[in-house]
């Protein structure tokens, strides 16, 4: 507004030409032409009376809604711009510069400009605000987008590991370190290392979004991941993750990242790495360097500053490491047993087919519902076992589980010694005393039905012809118990017969008995 105030006094003032005017202010002589216009058709006089501020003059010279004056371009709606450009992935500025054109064929600002006053709208709908770390109080971490290649000496393959960065919030301190993955266990191994890189714990955490930080993302209350929550509270850390699509919410850290490509994975681009170790090796002699490179616009380094502000602030590590358990979700299977990895372990059975959490530590697993603690087990080192409390069974499974030879047997005896020895031959009976488990409880449960002196003999005829729960069943059935015993367990004699050659024939010691001669 200087210029322009200064372009109409030395006009209608000092009576100059546009070619004076533009010399003396150092415009363009078509600037200053567009300014007199504006003038002009705002209606006003020299000098304006009542006098106007540079806000008013600017309102009356660039109304809202004026016509577009002679030779000037027309004005791109930048905002409708913009939302084409995020609706459509495939939608480009030269797209929208040429359906813009196309629109204003005689007065439109050509591509370059276009892109230009493009640029200079959007950084003025989207100023950014400079934040004020605190000493100690957040460390930011995220994971590099650039990964690292390790070979195999023996067959030549590749396998890419990712880069791990930490960044603390007053100092800018970094901390760099490669994982074999990008899961829960070298996420939670990489926190544990990078405080005890920086020999304290910070009071927040800042990750993003990744499913090992946040289980659902919400930008007011998102749900954390259990086994990182409960890390952080055991190094007394809050978690305080960036809003989604919002990585300003963690710049430090992805400048961090940045720097930490440029200083190191540009560094190491042409070794060739064999094992984890080597990588790490060469990174930590790295990360020494880039923390005590000088800074360019301020005085110190990243280690000097860290040394002055944030190692004092950090909170001290606890006495004992955190065990690194994994939290998880689950339900109980209608067997009453979760499964953890390949392993199952059992829950209390009113729990089958509900919601619990799992604690698995690298000794121990615990099962968890609404908040209380239902179970523990010894974690179990060979796969595809099950480890089972009878507390956790129901009555009628637990019972079953008891059942053996010896017990069932002392169940009959409580009936009679007939009863125990017919169960004890039935068991005998069968190659594995399992498969006659069945047999033996329905001899029992036939005990309870019936008085124990027919039980009693009803055993003792069944014994005589063989000792099968069928025969004994279809005694007690039919009442053959009441009967004597000599009439119901007499043998039948076999005739004589000369074809019927008879036990002897079959006696080593014996020779084979003569025929008689038929008379």
């Amino acid at each position: 507004m200087r210029k322009i105030n200064e372009v109409l006094r030395l006009h209608f003032q000092q009576q100059l030409g546009q070619r004076q005017i533009a010399r003396a202010v150092n415009t363009g002589q078509s600037t200053d032409h567009d300014y007199l216009a504006r003038f002009t058709a705002s209606g006003l006089a020299w000098p304006p009376d009542p006098p106007l501020t540079d806000t008013e003059l600017e309102a009356r010279l660039y109304p809202a809604t004026s016509p577009p004056i002679a030779g000037q371009r027309a004005q791109p709606d930048f905002a409708r711009i913009q939302d084409e450009l995020k609706r459509g992935k495939h939608t480009t500025l030269d797209l929208l510069w040429r359906e813009y054109r196309e629109c204003h064929p005689d007065n439109h600002y050509s591509y370059s400009r276009f892109c230009h006053r493009y640029d200079a709208w959007k950084l003025g709908q989207s100023p950014i605000m400079r934040q004020d770390h605190k000493a100690g109080e957040k460390l930011f971490v995220d994971w590099a987008g650039d990964k690292i290649t390790l070979y195999d000496r023996a067959s030549g393959a590749t396998t890419q590991v990712s880069l791990f960065v930490a960044t603390l919030g007053a100092s800018s301190y970094t901390y760099v370190e490669a994982t074999l993955t990008e899961t829960l266990p070298d996420w939670i191994g990489a926190h544990l290392r990078a405080f005890a890189f920086l020999g304290g714990t910070p009071g927040l955490l800042v990750p993003d979004n990744t499913k090992t930080a946040v289980t659902k993302p919400c930008r007011y209350d998102p749900d954390l991941n259990p086994t990182y929550y409960e890390m952080a509270r055991h190094y007394e850390c809050g978690i305080l993750p960036a809003r989604v699509r919002h990585p300003r919410d963690k710049a430090k850290v992805e400048c961090g990242v940045l720097v930490a490509e440029r200083w190191i994975l540009a560094v190491l681009r042409h070794r060739r790495f064999f094992s984890l170790p080597e990588v790490n090796e060469a990174i930590a002699a790295l990360v020494v360097r880039l923390n005590e490179r000088p800074f360019k616009k301020r005085p110190g380094s990243r280690a000097s500053v860290f040394a002055e502000l944030d190692r004092s602030a950090l909170r001290p590590l606890p006495a004992e490491p955190y065990d690194q358990s994994i939290w998880t979700k689950a339900t109980v299977h209608p067997d009453y047993h979760v499964q953890v990895g390949h392993s199952f372990y059992s829950a209390p059975y009113q729990l089958a087919r509900k919601p619990v959490e799992v604690r698995a530590t690298p000794t121990t697993i615990e099962i968890f519902h609404r908040g209380e603690r239902v179970a523990s087990h010894v974690r179990l080192r060979e796969e595809h076992k099950a480890s089972t409390d009878p507390a956790h069974q129901p009555p009628a499974h637990r019972a079953q589980n008891e059942w053996d030879g010896e017990r069932i047997v002392a169940w009959a005896a409580r009936t009679g010694p007939f009863t125990a020895q017919l169960v004890d031959a039935i068991l005998a009976h069968f190659p594995r005393p399992e498969m006659g488990f069945r047999s033996c409880l329905g001899v029992v449960r036939l005990a309870q039905r019936y008085p124990p002196e027919r039980v009693e003999a009803a055993a003792q005829r069944t014994l005589a012809i063989g000792g099968r729960y069928k025969s004994f069943c279809s005694i007690l059935a039919k009442g053959l118990d009441r009967q004597p015993p000599e009439a119901g367990t007499e043998q039948r004699r076999t005739p004589l017969h000369n074809n019927i050659r008879g036990p002897e024939y079959f006696d080593d010691d014996a020779s084979p008995a003569e025929p008689k001669d038929e008379e």
